[in-house]
């Protein structure tokens, strides 16, 4: 992807950088296209740069990914259609046949998505000290250089986030929990039970429909119980999944092409997201199973 060559010193150098810039600008974005595209930012501003000026070259470039990244999630919260259809296509849907993954790879593998589903509901000072310091060991002054905030309110920032991803760390039946959560929403949906659906969800729930005009985003709890019928639906025609590690549910049309995909996300015993993929572009990007 990059034209810089490995007799160039300042190349061999980033060249050795480049697989952990890319982590951190993949625990960032949650997109490895996206990744990719700042990393290659990144050894383009590196080549402007007089190299004689970088005394630490690990630590600019670190800085770096970190700025661009939080610009192009700046720039997401800002026009939510940026970057979606290749986060979408990035699910990881597998149908969930038992009551907890058994294998101890999968299980892993599901936490760690899980956990980039919680960063995703992060504000963008949040995820950056949270993944910088916590994930990649970046002190909080370096970090609050890329914020443009004290060290104090750093840390802050960092522990707000931290308090919020603390649920992806403990692994001992949270799979069980969360499906008991999931399934409680839509038996309370399906019988019609507002104060049973207020009970499970979170104040600030959010509710994403991906429609073939776009997305469609309904705010609040109580808005979010009115209008359950819709994942209602989906569940009593569908098939239980687990989307990036997370209980889901998907559902077929009577020739086998995917009717819709609901994704919830589930924090502290409450739903803090709900996504619901009925687009047939959009659900032609992901990586689906077939109707069993």
């Amino acid at each position: 992807m990059s034209d810089n060559s490995p007799a160039d010193p300042m190349a061999e150098v980033f060249e050795a950088q480049r697989d952990r810039l890319r982590a951190v600008a993949h625990r960032m974005l949650g997109s490895h296209a996206d990744a990719e595209d700042v990393v290659q930012e990144a050894w383009l501003r590196l080549s402007r740069q007089d190299a004689a000026t970088i005394h630490n070259l690990a630590g600019w470039l670190t800085t770096v990914v970190g700025r661009i990244s939080l610009d192009v999630l700046r720039s997401r919260r800002a026009r939510p259609e940026v970057s979606y259809d290749d986060r979408l296509s990035e699910l990881v849907v597998t149908l969930d046949d038992g009551p907890d993954p058994q294998d101890d790879a999968v299980l892993a593998d599901s936490v760690g998505l899980a956990l980039l589903v919680v960063l995703e509901s992060l504000r963008p000072s949040e995820r950056l000290a949270f993944v910088l310091h916590d994930l990649f060991a970046v002190p909080f002054d370096e970090i609050g250089q890329i914020l443009g905030k004290s060290t104090a309110a750093t840390k802050m920032l960092a522990s707000r986030a931290r308090r919020k991803v603390q649920a992806i760390e403990r692994t001992n039946g949270v799979g069980r929990e969360r499906r008991e959560v999931v399934q409680a929403f839509l038996a309370a949906a399906r019988r019609g039970d507002f104060e049973e659906l207020l009970r499970v969800l979170d104040p600030e729930v959010k509710l994403t429909v991906d429609t073939p005009s776009g997305a469609v985003v309904t705010l609040g709890a109580s808005k979010v119980a009115a209008g359950a019928q819709l994942s209602a639906r989906a569940a009593a025609e569908g098939r239980a999944v687990l989307v990036n590690g997370l209980p889901g549910i998907i559902s077929w049309r009577e020739d086998g092409t995917p009717l819709s995909v609901v994704a919830f996300s589930v924090v502290d015993g409450r739903i803090t997201d709900i996504t619901v993929v009925i687009d047939p572009a959009k659900l032609a990007l992901m990586d689906l199973p077939d109707t069993a």
